[in-house]
């Protein structure tokens, strides 16, 4: 483990039982683990809000990977609190969601459950915030979904892509190893208007319009699951729209973008993106 996540780990050791967590000196937050935002057991968000700060703060939704059929958000605990520590006046949601299965889509479930999210923290929160939906891998693909096709309220103040497909479509990800599983069981046949596919549907490149959230990507320039021509492709859409945006590639693979470095990058980038977004 490198020290930046031996780090990390110290700190959530340390505050595990604890109803606050310390990330430094100067910042702390009131945290709430496991809480309930639907009946069902997969429908569950780690919730943190800072001390001593004024309400009406930006909320960050902590939306993780494993495509559509696993993961958890205890995979991006280091790092929402590496994050936490560089925008401590910021709330944060780490969620889960339903994960699909050969018995289950994942679409509308997943954007469903983002949607329910933003509901159910709008009534704790007792504010309406502006909301930044941060993903990795499938992830990043339901936090571009969601906010391109299904925020229609435009509560979407920005949107974080980590290694995310943004046009399902593409030759170069049909390579994908479990490309059956997307096209057979990512969206409910059921949801469909006549004419459009199911790739299309789920291709959060397909509902850009000049409307659409301001966006900041990353991309492995070694990513054997996200071909970098999603990078050109989700670019295109987005300059050709009109939508400000930032897109950058970093040394690795689909996973490396959580280590010391790339994380540290992709924070700092974040941060430096999210100033533009405030000036708009």
């Amino acid at each position: 483990m490198n020290k930046f996540l031996a780090l990390l780990f110290f700190v959530l050791l340390l505050n595990c039982k604890e109803k606050t967590i310390n990330i430094s000196k100067d910042i702390t937050f009131d945290k709430q683990m496991d809480i309930s935002y639907g009946n069902d057991s997969e429908q569950k968000l780690d919730l943190y809000i800072p001390k001593n700060t004024q309400q009406n703060k930006d909320l960050f939704i902590i939306i993780h990977g494993g495509g559509w059929k696993g993961g958890n958000k205890s995979q991006l605990t280091y790092f929402t609190l590496s994050m936490m520590e560089k925008f401590p006046k910021c709330v944060f949601a780490n969620i889960n969601y339903r994960l699909a299965s050969e018995n289950r889509f994942g679409i509308p479930n997943q954007t469903d459950d983002i949607d329910n999210v933003i509901l159910f923290l709008e009534k704790t929160l007792k504010y309406k915030p502006n909301i930044i939906l941060l993903g990795n891998s499938a992830g990043g693909h339901l936090s571009m979904l969601y906010s391109y096709k299904f925020d229609d309220n435009k509560r979407i103040k920005a949107v974080v892509n980590i290694v995310g497909p943004a046009d399902l479509s593409d030759p170069n990800f049909k390579n994908y190893y479990d490309y059956s599983f997307v096209e057979n069981h990512l969206v409910d046949p059921a949801i469909l208007s006549k004419g459009i596919s199911i790739e299309d549907y789920a291709s959060p490149v397909y509902w850009i319009t000049k409307n659409a959230s301001p966006t900041i990507s990353f991309y492995g320039n070694n990513d054997t699951v996200i071909p970098l021509s999603q990078k050109k492709i989700l670019d295109s859409a987005l300059n050709k729209n009109g939508i400000l945006n930032q897109s950058f590639e970093f040394p690795g693979g689909h996973l490396d973008w959580g280590n010391e470095k790339n994380a540290s990058f992709v924070i700092h980038s974040v941060s430096e993106f999210l100033m533009h977004t405030d000036k708009k």
